[in-house]
């Protein structure tokens, strides 16, 4: 397991942070290019329905006023939306940030932390109770917090043994976390 702190993990691949970052702005590019119905679009067929019109029987020109009124409408909401968008990003990555930042003045400190996994056979197949409902098995662990990385977004704790095996710890599986001292163990 890689113990890279300046790493991002996204549906099980690790990127550095710099091609991280330079995925996340290929895509805002590209989302932008994307929007293809502008207001200049709307214009250019508002032209071609004027130049094809019937000449005997042409359009009220209160139907164009109100097709545009409807379209200065659709595109403020969906500037509107825009940003909402933004912020709730923005607000995102500053509540992951302040996480990273709590989590970070873990290092060096013993955690204990239990994982749950569903019980299997000899053959590998999940046990399953007179329900039908597969048997989970609790394993307690002990170890001291090395490290802190975000997998898809969400920050975890890395964790290192007495025997030096490292895990990735999510913060919700941490049941006890304590100073290490050199006479033992002071409770926080």
């Amino acid at each position: 397991m890689a113990t890279d702190l300046n790493t991002v993990t996204v549906g099980g691949v690790t990127y550095s942070k710099a091609d991280y970052d330079a995925m996340q702005s290929a895509k805002t590019t590209t989302n932008r290019m994307n929007d293809s119905l502008d207001k200049d679009a709307f214009l250019q067929l508002l032209v071609t329905q004027m130049q094809y019109q019937d000449p005997l029987d042409p359009q009220d020109n209160s139907e164009y006023v109100a097709q545009l009124a409807q379209f200065s409408s659709l595109e403020q909401m969906t500037n509107v939306y825009k940003s909402v968008e933004e912020v709730s990003q923005l607000v995102s990555n500053i509540d992951t940030s302040v996480l990273v930042g709590q989590l970070s003045s873990m290092i060096g400190q013993d955690i204990e932390w239990s994982k749950e996994a569903i019980q299997t056979d000899s053959n590998g197949k999940a046990i399953v109770d007179k329900s039908g409902n597969p048997v989970t098995v609790r394993t307690d662990y002990k170890g001291t917090v090395k490290g802190v990385n975000i997998v898809d977004g969400s920050p975890t704790i890395l964790a290192q043994d007495a025997s030096g095996n490292t895990y990735s710890v999510a913060i919700n599986e941490v049941s006890r976390v304590s100073e290490a001292a050199k006479n033992g163990v002071v409770n926080l």
